[in-house]
């Protein structure tokens, strides 16, 4: 047995060394989330593992009753959603401009990605003494602009793997049987990347909701979800920070698994249209 084999995993001991690695590395990520999921059923005011017989809905419900978590949550949707419908079309632009350029398209790239390597204290330090100077009053209006020059590398990123999948000749195909430029971008490009940009539009919605570092130096009056738990866990967590924790938790995953079920409804429901074989098809004639 070669490193070499062990390394591609070609031997068993190979296969045996990746999976272990990849069940430690699920283990770190998941095991806190479900931790803090079983933790959320406790009906005591303590943190910690109850039996399953102990288990109760307690601070759900009181969750229901807390309006200054309600209210927070609301604001940080609205910034959200409107944080990830402008991200959204602005990534695919940039991601469009730099496929049609042809040089200085390193520059170009480096610029837009250049707000994933800035910290998020001096990002948002330095847009709040910007909008000052153009006279713009802290308000979900400067959250949202804080979130969105966050979130577009993100959303311009997964435009460009979109894209790289769309050929070159297939755009000068349609054009070939005249369609315009705006014809053949809505007709061919935009179906070809209805998948990517329900990624970004998500991932932005997700990344402005839990950024807090931005909003601290952007928010007005207004309390966004992060600062609410933030401010809440600095005076004593109560359990309903748990229970939300929790809610989210099990909402996030429904959401996630509701649009892989129906993305992977559309593929099988388009191969079955041109007649490719599925999974299980290809398995059977292996």
């Amino acid at each position: 047995m070669t490193a070499s084999s062990i390394v591609t995993g070609r031997t068993g001991g190979g296969r045996l060394l990746f999976c272990i690695i990849t069940a430690l590395c699920l283990a770190i990520m998941y095991a806190p989330v479900l931790y803090l999921l079983l933790a959320s059923l406790n009906p005591d005011a303590q943190l910690g593992l109850v039996p399953p017989s102990r288990y109760s809905l307690t601070w759900y419900s009181a969750l229901l009753e807390d309006r200054r978590l309600a209210d927070a949550v609301r604001e940080s949707a609205l910034v959200a959603l409107a944080t990830a419908a402008l991200a959204t079309p602005i990534g695919l632009s940039a991601a469009l401009a730099y496929r049609a350029m042809t040089r200085m398209r390193g520059l170009f790239l480096l610029i837009v990605l250049s707000a994933m390597l800035v910290p998020g204290t001096i990002e948002g330090l330095s847009l709040s003494a910007a909008v000052k100077v153009v006279g713009l009053v802290p308000s979900w209006v400067t959250i949202t602009i804080g979130h969105l020059v966050w979130t577009l590398p993100f959303t311009a990123v997964v435009s460009l793997i979109g894209l790289s999948a769309v050929k070159p000749s297939t755009i000068a195909a349609a054009r070939d049987l005249g369609a315009g430029p705006m014809r053949a971008f809505a007709d061919v490009t935009l179906p070809l990347l209805r998948t990517n940009l329900i990624s970004s539009f998500v991932f932005a919605f997700l990344l402005s909701l839990n950024e807090h570092a931005r909003a601290y130096y952007l928010v007005g009056r207004q309390n966004t979800l992060p600062l609410y738990m933030f401010g809440a866990m600095n005076s004593g967590a109560s359990p309903i920070i748990y229970a939300f924790s929790g809610a989210v938790i099990v909402i996030s995953v429904t959401v996630v698994a509701v649009i892989f079920a129906g993305l992977a409804g559309q593929a099988e429901q388009r191969r079955r249209n041109e007649g490719l074989p599925g999974p299980v098809d290809r398995g059977r004639t292996s």
